[in-house]
């Protein structure tokens, strides 16, 4: 058992399956007598839908129906919710975007569906999609975030005026104020965090079916958690008790954040399942799902900084202008708002915030959930904002930090936001980054760059998330009649290696070899319900979830060994590093799968007795805030704009890390996404026409292996004193520190040149512009 004990960098377990060809992701799903549905989507941003006539589409060959809005209506079909209510700051309820699976009245993006073919294969309803006779009367469109509110703007949804969904505040606004007013400086920026288009490996792709016997619904989606997508699919949509839907979610090629929704598509193909009596398949294109994938980020936040004469941070003033796309995804209100707001107090001691967030609708596609999810646009608002002030004091950037940072010694700490934060050293994590990427060795290596050229440039970014989430986890394990250990949990791997960390804390707690368990995830009938994977909560929830169950299976397991080996209940011990349960004082004992295999048996001869098999509930009280410090440096070429990163350096803290090569993996490729975001990717719309000028790979610039530095981990452990494994969520950490720390060492490489501030996505275009403006 010490080979796989906790703490150690064991290889994922699930590697050789997905490796070798062996996963079994939606599109590999055939099911018997499949039809093939096909999207029709508006080639128009914004226009009104006069007619949409199926008929000569529904007489093409192979067709088995054509769905449109007004069948859905006919049908009784409900829209795809918005799962997160919301108070504007005068008390009213936020504006509702009415988003049915077809469009009826009006299409708001380009992409948005307005028939669903389905037919034998899938070329047949793509041809027969072309026949659908749409009648669109144009309407002005608006793609652009910061113009949306203006007057005179296109107006997209009628309860919403000037484009404005919510007006949402927090904090205390009469104490930032008055903190305000007695500064010595104010600092203000003003940071845009780009749009940018999810690209996970695997497309979403759906397979559903229906039986008319039953009025059963089973949906086989590629999601992040089937138990949101059963409910709303079963409430809100098809309008039928949530125990007549099933899904089904089995590999998973990526996620970030965006599989987590319930999609028009979903529910289209359980509708047309319903309608032609047999199950309906549809899976995305590239481009298509460019179209139709919720997007991220999309924010221009202004920042105020209120400091006293000595350099202490006295409050933070924030505007935050968020983009909702055409409609409110599952959760697009909360990311602005409650999820982003948690960390604005960051690792620093305000005395007083106030954040102000007003989400608007625009002609494109709607934005939720990325990776990090509000987190890295507040991480990147209050970093920048913290570099500019030092520049405006003539502080040193790290001192400056450093004045500012709250102490190990005022742990737990309650913030300005209310958060309480329970662990944490940040001096020493930041002072560990520092002395790793020799900070003091830098002005060497620019002088270096600058004979060669090159502009060098260095940036520090200190991150703090917030993850967790509840209210309670479930996880069940049973002993198989084959030998094995299969642990069923209700979060779902999208790529994060959860096969082997739950393998290895059920190895832990209860003895199992490790490759005599099987994690089981992903059908909603799983268990009787579960939060998914969002947030980083994964470990941190789930983990806590196998602990209460492993804990009720060796209580079981020591009334079923008492029973065998004729001594009392409290005489029996259970011994979790041999898997063995023995009797106290002697060398009489069994182990653990002996036990459960005998109780098996006697169970299958009519005996009653008792198995070991388990399932739990957790409660999940509280959040955890994993937090680290990233520094980069990187090399500008003025000649072409062109930015290298020579050295990338991050020093985290994620509590107790049970798995360090999973961790740091984790890391990497979050890192990865953030300097795509702040170098790379540019989600573009046409301001007249509003079609998405980049919707292919051809025109959206993913990072590729030769623009992404070494990047070096270290782990300091700060163990979390709020749940039993000591552990903070690791998942989207690299993501929310890494687009700060880039920016802020490009604009310290262009600082000679004038140039004070830039913005993402910082293109070799908008680095040479910048310079030559400069």
């Amino acid at each position: 058992m010490a080979k796989f004990g906790l703490s150690q960098s064991v290889r994922r377990v699930e590697d050789p399956r997905l490796l070798l060809g062996a996963g079994r992701y939606t599109d590999d799903i055939a099911l018997e007598g499949q039809a093939h549905g096909y999207v029709l989507r508006s080639p128009h941003a914004h226009a009104r839908l006069a007619s949409v006539d199926p008929t000569a589409a529904r007489a093409m060959p192979g067709v088995l129906a054509v769905l449109t809005g007004a069948d859905l209506l006919a049908m009784g079909v409900g829209e795809l919710p918005c799962a997160i209510p919301m108070k504007n700051i005068d008390g009213t309820d936020r504006a509702n975007t009415l988003h049915m699976p077809l469009a009826t009245d009006a299409v708001r993006h380009v992409g948005d569906p307005v028939a669903f073919i389905i037919a034998e294969t899938q070329g047949q309803a793509r041809d027969a999609a072309e026949a659908v006779e749409v009648d669109y009367e144009v309407l002005p469109s608006v793609t652009d975030l910061a113009v949306a509110g203006e007057a005179g703007q296109p107006q997209i949804w009628p309860g919403a005026s000037n484009n404005t969904l919510f007006d949402w505040e927090v904090g205390d606004k009469a104490k930032t104020e008055a903190l305000f007013a007695q500064a010595a400086h104010v600092t203000r920026l003003t940071v845009v965090n780009n749009r940018v288009v999810v690209a996970s490996m695997e497309g979403r792709a759906c397979a559903a079916q229906y039986d008319a016997a039953t009025g059963h619904f089973t949906l086989h989606a590629g999601t992040q958690g089937s138990w949101l997508v059963k409910n709303l699919l079963a409430s809100s949509v098809l309008k039928v008790s949530p125990d007549l839907v099933r899904v089904v979610t089995p590999d998973v090629g990526g996620g970030f954040g965006m599989k987590l929704f319930l999609y028009a598509e979903y529910a289209l193909c359980a509708i047309g399942a319903r309608a032609v009596g047999r199950p309906v398949k549809w899976a995305a294109e590239r481009t298509e799902a460019f179209l139709s994938d919720t997007h991220g980020r999309d924010n221009i936040t202004l920042g105020e900084l209120a400091l006293d004469a000595n350099g202490k941070f006295l409050a933070l003033r924030t505007r935050n202008v968020a983009n909702m796309g055409a409609y409110l995804s599952t959760f697009a209100p909360f990311i602005p708002t409650g999820a982003g707001t948690k960390v604005l107090a960051s690792v620093y001691g305000f005395e007083a915030i106030h954040a102000r967030v007003l989400g608007m609708a625009t002609n494109t596609v709607p934005v939720d959930a990325y990776r990090g999810a509000g987190r890295p646009e507040s991480n990147y608002l209050v970093e920048r904002l913290i570099d500019q002030a030092a520049r405006d004091l003539k502080l040193d950037r790290i001192e400056l930090r450093r004045r500012n940072m709250v102490s190990q010694a005022a742990m737990p700490y309650v913030t300005a936001m209310a958060q309480r934060y329970d662990s944490g050293d940040f001096p020493r994590v930041m002072d560990a980054a520092l002395a790793k990427i020799d900070w003091a060795g830098f002005p060497a290596r620019r002088a270096e760059a600058a004979k060669r050229g090159k502009k060098r440039g260095i940036g520090l970014a200190y991150y703090l998330e917030a993850t967790g989430g509840g209210p309670t986890e479930n996880a069940s394990v049973k002993f198989a009649d084959d030998g094995f250990v299969d642990v069923y949990v209700g979060t779902q791997s999208t790529g994060q290696g959860h096969e082997t960390a739950y393998a290895m804390l059920t190895s832990h707690e209860l003895g199992i070899p490790i490759d005599k368990i099987r994690i089981r995830q992903g059908d909603s009938d799983s268990l009787p319900s579960g939060g998914g994977t969002g947030g980083a909560r994964s470990l941190y929830s789930e983990g806590q979830a196998i602990l209460v169950t492993a804990a009720s299976v060796i209580e079981k397991g020591k009334q079923a060994a008492s029973d065998m080996l004729e001594a009392a209940v409290v005489d029996i011990e259970f011994n979790p590093k041999a898997g063995r349960f023995g009797v106290v004082g002697t060398d009489r004992g069994v182990d653990i799968l002996s036990l459960a295999a005998r109780q098996r048996q006697r169970v299958a001869a009519g005996e009653d007795t008792i198995l070991l098999d388990a399932l739990e509930t957790a409660k999940i009280e509280f959040h955890t805030f994993p937090n680290g410090c990233h520094v980069a440096e990187v090399e500008v070429d003025p000649e072409t704009g062109m930015i290298s990163i020579p050295r990338y350096i991050v020093v985290d803290d994620v509590g107790h890390a049970l798995n360090p090569l999973i961790v740091r993996g984790q890391v990497h490729g979050g890192v990865a996404q953030g300097i795509g975001q702040a170098f790379h990717e540019r989600t573009a719309y046409d301001p007249e026409s509003g079609q998405l000028l980049s919707a292919s790979f051809m025109d959206y610039a993913l990072p590729r292996a030769g623009d992404l530095p070494e990047i070096e981990v270290d782990l300091i452990e700060v163990v979390c004193e709020t749940n039993p494994l000591g552990v903070k969520g690791a998942g989207e950490a690299g993501a929310v520190g890494s687009p700060p720390a880039v920016v802020n060492a490009l604009v310290d490489a262009l600082a000679d040149a004038g140039v004070s501030t830039i913005d993402m996505p910082a293109t070799p275009e908008v680095v040479w512009k910048a310079l030559h403006a400069a």
